[in-house]
């Protein structure tokens, strides 16, 4: 089977990766943040027809998610791409959630008990978001991820407070 490589999960990659899934290439898709929806996540509504953006980017990103053509990297970066035009090679680093993507639910009780509040990047600074987040509410994958440079258990040892409360 073919294999294709799309970087960056906004709109566009998102778009070009149901595309070339439906004609039957495996798709991997590549994003730096926690979940799939670049830019188009941040906004309320779209130019020129004052659309809804999440009304239009949700059910692809879904649709993403589930299509068994493609293969989701989240928190991911493309280290290294060798080879030639035809037959690449692609070496991609995943950032750790320090959550098991596999158990979380992405249900935000852990993030109720964290302590630590920091600057969301994701609202550009303009509110603050725990030491364990959720990227944004309808985030795809829907899973928490631990901030490894504010997250006091990681950096001091001590806490463990989400650790704590999490049911599974």
């Amino acid at each position: 089977m073919n294999e294709v490589l799309v970087i960056g999960g906004g709109i566009a990659g998102i778009q070009a990766a149901l595309d070339l899934a439906e004609m039957g290439l495996r798709v991997h898709l590549v994003v730096r943040a926690p979940s799939i929806g670049g830019r188009m996540a941040q906004l309320d509504k779209t130019f020129p027809t004052n659309d809804c953006s999440t009304c239009i980017l949700s059910p692809k990103m879904v649709d993403c998610a589930r299509h068994s053509n493609i293969v989701l990297h989240t928190y991911s970066e493309v280290e290294a791409v060798s080879g030639r035009a035809g037959a690449f090679g692609v070496r991609i680093l995943k950032h750790a959630r320090h959550v098991d993507e596999a158990l979380g639910t992405g249900c935000g009780d852990c993030a109720l008990k964290c302590p630590r509040k920091v600057p969301d990047e994701f609202n550009l600074g303009l509110d603050q978001r725990r030491a364990i987040y959720l990227y944004f509410p309808q985030a795809v994958p829907m899973v928490m991820t631990i901030d490894p440079m504010h997250c006091t258990y990681l950096t001091r040892g001590k806490c463990g407070l989400c650790q704590q409360i999490c049911p599974t």
